[in-house]
């Protein structure tokens, strides 16, 4: 009987500690000076990641690329109506994301993708050109599943307004937060946007610390080509998400622009 008492009197011991523990967690911090310092706040990043109906298997090969590169991406299946866009906020609120990424399909193969802020906007409609998957380019590069990487921006996104949103949209979407919960603790690669006859050329690379033909060497950083790679073309900007107000539009792509 001793014994039992013993132990439960060392069990609520180790209970009152824990509460101890929590309680002093949840308060703010101090500082030398007495001022409170307030908490971090969490990246909480989610992207709904999904396609029409009538996508080509290159297509379906880039999303599937895309999702391995981001982690906190939440893969949904088709739309099937091509004219419903405004249920894309709803379904992007019901699994608990606050980012989308949608591949909408036409006529002639041609791929459109929407990038957008849920569920108020802004939102960009992009054509998709270019595309190589990474099984295609059979490239050398390697990187961890669910590492997160690095975002480089061409210096040409901050010389005007729509590429200072554009920029800021990708940061969001393509950004992999440290809560996520498949995201690795490594950063071993670099996503970049290179800003070119206003077109966004995306290129993932992996970062190599040592020489491969050097292995007992000086370090060296290097960078191999993983993939996937494509380019995008911005059509519009819309102040909603997959709607509303036009913010901005490309005077050389108005053929396309209810295409």
């Amino acid at each position: 009987m001793a014994s039992i008492l013993k132990a439960q009197k060392s069990n609520a011991s180790k209970a009152d500690a824990r509460k101890g523990k929590r309680k002093a967690e949840d308060l703010h911090e101090d500082d030398a000076e007495g001022a409170v310092v307030p908490p971090k706040k969490k990246n909480k990043q989610r992207v709904l990641l999904l396609s029409s109906r009538g996508v080509t298997h290159r297509m379906r090969h880039l999303m599937n690329d895309l999702e391995v590169l981001l982690p906190h991406v939440k893969k949904d299946s088709k739309l099937d109506s091509k004219s419903q866009l405004h249920l894309l906020p709803e379904l992007a609120d019901l699994n608990n994301c606050n980012n989308a990424l949608y591949f909408e399909a036409r006529r002639h193969e041609d791929l459109y993708l929407w990038a957008a802020k849920t569920p108020n906007g802004p939102s960009i409609k992009m054509h998709v050109q270019n595309i190589h998957t990474m099984d295609e380019l059979k490239m050398t590069g390697n990187c961890l599943k669910g590492s997160r990487g690095l975002l480089s921006f061409d210096k040409g996104f901050d010389e005007t307004e729509w590429g200072r949103l554009t920029k800021e949209v990708f940061t969001h979407i393509f950004g992999v937060p440290q809560t996520a919960r498949k995201a690795k603790p490594f950063i071993d690669h670099i996503l970049t946007f290179s800003l070119l006859d206003s077109k966004i050329w995306f290129r993932n690379f992996q970062i190599i610390e040592k020489d491969p033909l050097q292995p007992n060497g000086p370090p060296q950083t290097t960078l191999v080509e993983i993939g996937p790679r494509f380019v995008l073309t911005p059509i519009r900007i819309f102040e909603g998400a997959f709607g509303g107000a036009t913010v901005f539009s490309n005077p050389g792509m108005r053929f396309l622009l209810f295409a």
